[in-house]
């Protein structure tokens, strides 16, 4: 089914999404991959990624930042101190920025929006801190709009994102535990008023107990708001 975002969005599993363009470029955020017990083949099999997005330093959402990068000469877009740290592995072509900024790579415009959470880089039995982490609004070739929420809790400036920006399309952890559950998201998504939730971080693990279907049933009350249940490999555009 095409909703005519013109953008499509696919789901690689746990917190990885893959934004392809009219044009074919491609933007992943947050990708993990190895080891990820929910990558399903689309994300082995990706041929093209022209910029790396990268939320927080988590290794759930890190974990395949440098193989991709160096595999596919992609851009990396971050916060400033996970930059310096990449740039210190030899990783080129890393831009580093912080929450308010915007930048353009892979042909998509990016503003780099807060997010309540934690950021650090597991290395050698230690961890490192990595900023603070944070959120994403794209905007694609033709205008669509898309807000990337990231691992966060909610927040009232959420609100403030939908009213900056007014994004087509939410991309919003549901799980619990590490992030907002469904009652949180379900707030959320009326705050933003974006038309679609795309719901992720969810059903990796048995302790991220959110599912689209109690997103779903959350919203009921809102049926402005359709709730796109994606399976990881999945697209909707």
């Amino acid at each position: 089914m095409s909703r005519n975002w013109g953008v499509t969005i696919t789901w690689l599993g746990h917190a990885s999404v893959l934004y392809t363009d009219a044009s074919g470029r491609s933007v992943v955020v947050d990708p993990w991959i190895e080891g990820n017990p929910s990558s399903p083949p689309a994300a082995k099999a990706m041929k093209r990624v022209d910029a790396i997005f990268i939320t927080h330093g988590h290794g759930d959402h890190f974990g395949d930042v440098m193989p991709l990068a160096k595999r596919h000469g992609a851009d990396i877009v971050c916060n400033y101190e996970i930059s310096v740290y990449l740039a210190g592995k030899g990783i080129e072509k890393v831009h580093g920025m912080n929450k308010g900024g915007t930048i353009e790579a892979g042909g998509v415009k990016g503003t780099m929006v807060h997010a309540i959470h934690s950021s650090s880089i597991e290395e050698g039995g230690t961890q490192h801190y990595a900023g603070e982490p944070c959120g994403f609004v794209f905007e694609f070739e033709g205008g669509t709009r898309v807000y990337h929420a990231g691992d966060t809790g909610i927040f009232g400036d959420m609100k403030l994102i939908g009213e900056l920006y007014r994004p087509a399309v939410a991309v919003l952890p549901i799980g619990d535990l590490y992030t907002m559950g469904v009652f949180e998201a379900a707030a959320a998504a009326r705050m933003i008023g974006a038309k679609a939730i795309v719901p992720i971080h969810h059903g990796t693990f048995p302790a991220l107990t959110g599912t689209p279907a109690a997103l779903r049933d959350a919203l009921r009350d809102a049926p402005g708001i359709e709730v796109v249940a994606l399976k990881p490999g999945d697209s909707a555009s």
